[in-house]
């Protein structure tokens, strides 16, 4: 019999979705959770930092100066999703080392360095993002990345047992 509960991946994924409809980013809003031994640790969004007026209040100045996907990245106002559940997980005294980060879209550069630096083990992301440079320091810093879709394949429910893990 299949179960009606979603497998651990799925449900995850589906909270970092459901968190980055907090985002506050006018191009592209991205959630992102970590989770270790199947409790969630922390969770973060793309946005302004707090106390600080967010873009959908002040408008978008990479937008305003046609600044393409991923470059210049320190002009932006708001922080990603990954740096936010870092910190929001720093803030709480909450150790992230050997968990795993559900984030609804593959890191950039600079986030992969900071996944790398707080150690944790496995990226599993929904969507794609263009940052080679990324790719290659979680590869090289040899991080578990996984591509997981929010619609899963028939059978492939969680029957409440340990999932297979995939390389």
């Amino acid at each position: 019999m299949i179960s009606r509960r979603p497998s651990w991946d799925v449900y995850f994924m589906s909270v970092a979705s459901l968190v980055k409809d907090r985002s506050t980013c006018l191009r592209r809003q991205v959630g992102a959770a970590l989770v270790k031994e199947k409790q969630i640790l922390a969770t973060g969004y793309n946005g302004a930092p707090s106390g600080i007026s967010h873009c959908d209040e002040q408008g978008c100045l990479r937008t305003r100066l046609e600044v393409p996907s991923g470059k210049q990245h320190e002009i932006c106002r708001g922080l990603h999703a990954e740096q936010n559940v870092l910190l929001q997980a720093a803030r709480h005294g909450v150790s992230v080392k050997g968990s795993t980060l559900y984030v609804t879209n593959f890191p950039c550069s600079i986030c992969a360095k900071m996944i790398v630096n707080a150690g944790i083990l496995e990226v599993v992301y929904a969507d794609e993002y263009p940052d080679p440079r990324a790719l290659e320091f979680l590869q090289e810093a040899g991080i578990t990345l996984r591509r997981v879709s929010l619609k899963e394949p028939a059978g492939t429910r969680d029957s409440g047992g340990e999932e297979a893990r995939r390389t």
